[in-house]
């Protein structure tokens, strides 16, 4: 029976993820990413039936880890204003896992990943004794994000990658993917600004070059989605 269930600290974006992605690879298991979105449903006893549906999904499947990214929107502290069907859903959910700890043939995992592990509800922690917290990435971990997510851009020619590992000091793994998309669709808006009139006319090549990123694409282009959010 497998007992270790762990509640991550997260404070590295995708890095949970891919944590676990690789937990799972490593163990031989099935890795179940639930939403809570698709467990959560307006009719009565729906989200119940769901619930049941995924740990029954777990059983057949084990060794299986269920993984719940942002577990405290899902589990949290329990109040007098929640919703009835959010409490059971949330019942039902522990009901079901506290089966896991009675059968000895269960090889069944549930790990969460949380910002904020204080805001969990305590019949939760009790159920997660193990925590792993995740910092933000050095510079090598950060280097090799930024090779993932440019392994495909066309960078101008001799792109210095290490002082944008420098720059990208202190950000997240989803800090680090912002800055890449945000970057990316500079070109793009160059090109359509400068073409706008075979835009408006509908004229604009099935195919069209962009210009290479540039270092000024990284860093300007994530000040200027910073002032944007803060607008």
């Amino acid at each position: 029976m497998w007992q270790n269930h762990a509640c991550q600290s997260n404070g590295s974006g995708i890095v949970d993820s891919l944590y676990y992605h690789l937990l799972t690879f490593c163990r031989g298991a099935t890795f179940i990413n639930l939403h809570m979105s698709t467990i959560s449903q307006k009719w009565f006893g729906e989200s119940e039936r769901l619930v049941d549906a995924v740990f029954s999904l777990a059983h057949k499947l084990q060794p299986s880890i269920i993984f719940i990214d942002e577990i405290d929107s899902f589990l949290r502290e329990r109040s007098s204003t929640d919703h009835e069907v959010t409490g059971n859903m949330k019942a039902g959910f522990m009901t079901r896992w506290d089966g896991l700890t009675t059968e000895e043939d269960a090889r069944i995992i549930v790990l969460g990943a949380t910002n904020l592990p204080n805001a969990l509800d305590p019949a939760v922690l009790r159920r997660l004794p193990k925590r792993y917290a995740v910092g933000l990435p050095n510079a090598l971990q950060r280097r090799k994000i930024l090779e993932l997510f440019l392994k495909k851009a066309s960078l101008v020619e001799g792109f210095d990658l290490q002082r944008l590992v420098k720059a990208t000091e202190g950000y997240s793994g989803s800090d680090i993917k912002e800055m890449c998309r945000n970057a990316s669709m500079i070109p793009l808006r160059e090109y359509l600004k400068t073409h706008e009139t075979d835009l408006q006319k509908r004229q604009l090549k099935a195919n069209f070059d962009l210009r290479p990123l540039t270092m000024s694409d990284f860093l300007d282009g994530d000040k200027v989605a910073e002032h944007e959010s803060q607008d």
